[in-house]
């Protein structure tokens, strides 16, 4: 067999697995192992399994991800996340759908500690969920809303999916970490913009809430909420300022987050056994993940795919190959989880990109909301499910792959403000040289 041949059969063996549910690190890297034992020999094989574990492995940039993943599950813990939906509430409750548009802004809160899409959505289903389907809300309002604003976490910095991603093109956290701050707003705020005009144009979707909150309780809300983003701003001010890299910042915010549980007596042994361990059970499948991408970049590269990729799309201008390619994840979202599909697409399309001198910052921000829109968008739909499975028989799947349906409009419309305005994308990133 010719090396393009194998190449596309190790894509199909991959697809394949992952339908039968290998895990996706396993089946990249034994794929890539066979692929390349095919196309030069058992020597060179073994040669390359050896060597690019042990060098990836010493990259310092990995040590980001078990530092961001212990500082969000300190935090978790500890308590840290109690608190911000009331206190959310407390500005934006007497506005339409002032329990939904809450919901969004505590989301994008809590997600910046926890940087899991799927726990923002679990830890909301059980929070705002049920106090807006008490308050008489649309089911479909209630569960899209959290469905929709849980994808925040991956856009809104410190990010493990935006680690990944340089991880795989070779750029920087920094300057990535920075360019999803404005995206994230952007998007938190048009998500809470059309909460309001949809439920200021058809009232019966969320009638007024009343709070009958004393101010005491509002100030008790707004201090047990105030650390997060109190720690979400020293990391990310410090990332601006250059005081410390991606990596030291997430060392920074997991001693805040200990600190910070420490003076509320919420730090205890049993609480860091279960944060350590977790944290270690995260970090490790996601090197396997990164490791098995990492042979199968090798594995692509010497089956010549890049260059077949490059000739395919040899005559079309580049605004019209980043539509392609965002039609192209999009559709591979309504079926595989995000970090697979960077995986599967990153090593062939970021010879492409260089080809045409896209920006590789700006390009993943469109990755990342490509990948969040996957999370809601149906069959799979992760955080769609999520709800679904903490909810129970509530709310049915169609109601809230229909309250979400909104919510991946305004996301496509982002995306095309962003795809439209690079600069929305890399101002911030711009003021830090």
């Amino acid at each position: 067999m010719e090396r393009l041949e194998i190449g596309f059969a190790g894509i199909a063996a991959i697809m394949l697995l992952i339908g039968i549910r290998v895990p996706i690190g396993v089946a990249m890297g034994s794929t890539a192992f066979f692929g390349i034992w095919a196309m030069m020999g058992f020597k060179p094989a073994v040669g390359i399994t050896k060597a690019i574990p042990f060098n990836l492995i010493g990259d310092w940039n990995l040590s980001a991800i078990p530092m961001f993943l212990f500082m969000g599950f300190v935090a978790v813990e500890a308590g840290l996340t109690r608190g911000l939906f009331g206190a959310a509430r407390i500005f934006l409750a007497r506005i339409p759908g002032g329990l939904a548009s809450s919901t969004v802004f505590a989301s994008a809160l809590f997600g910046a500690a926890s940087g899991s899409s799927v726990a923002t959505s679990a830890a909301f289903s059980r929070i705002a969920v049920p106090e807006m389907l008490h308050s008489k809300y649309d089911p479909g309002l209630a569960t899209g809303s959290v469905a929709a604003s849980g994808t925040l976490a991956a856009l809104i910095p410190p990010s493990v999916l935006m680690i990944v991603y340089c991880l795989l093109v070779d750029s920087s956290i920094n300057t990535l970490f920075m360019a999803g701050v404005v995206p994230g707003i952007l998007t938190a705020f048009a998500f809470i913009t059309m909460i309001t005009l949809r439920c200021t144009l058809k009232p019966s979707l969320a009638p007024r809430y009343v709070d009958q909150s004393t101010r005491a309780e509002k100030w008790a809300l707004l201090r047990d909420a105030w650390p997060l983003p109190a720690v979400t701003a020293i990391v990310m001010g410090g990332i601006f300022t250059g005081a410390f890299t991606a990596t030291e910042s997430g060392a920074v915010g997991a001693f805040l987050a200990c600190v910070i549980a420490a003076l509320r007596g919420r730090l205890n042994r049993p609480m860091l056994v279960r944060s350590v361990i977790d944290t270690a059970a995260g970090t490790s499948a996601i090197f396997m993940i990164v490791l098995g991408a990492a042979l199968f970049a090798r594995f692509v590269a010497l089956a010549t795919i890049p260059n077949w990729v490059m000739g395919f799309f040899e005559g079309y201008d580049t605004l019209t190959i980043i539509l392609l390619i965002c039609v192209l994840l999009v559709l591979m979202g309504t079926f595989m989880e995000e970090i697979s599909i960077m995986l599967l697409t990153m090593p062939v399309l970021v010879p492409l990109l260089h080809q045409h001198g896209v920006d590789l910052t700006w390009f993943g921000i469109l990755v990342i909301k490509l990948m969040t829109i996957g999370l809601i968008s149906p069959p799979v739909g992760m955080n769609v499910f999520v709800i679904k499975t903490s909810l129970g028989d509530r709310v049915s799947l169609n109601q809230i792959f229909g309250g979400v349906s909104w919510f991946i409009a305004v996301d496509l419309l982002v995306l095309a403000v962003l795809i439209g305005f690079p600069q929305i994308a890399l101002w911030l990133p711009g003021m830090m040289k």
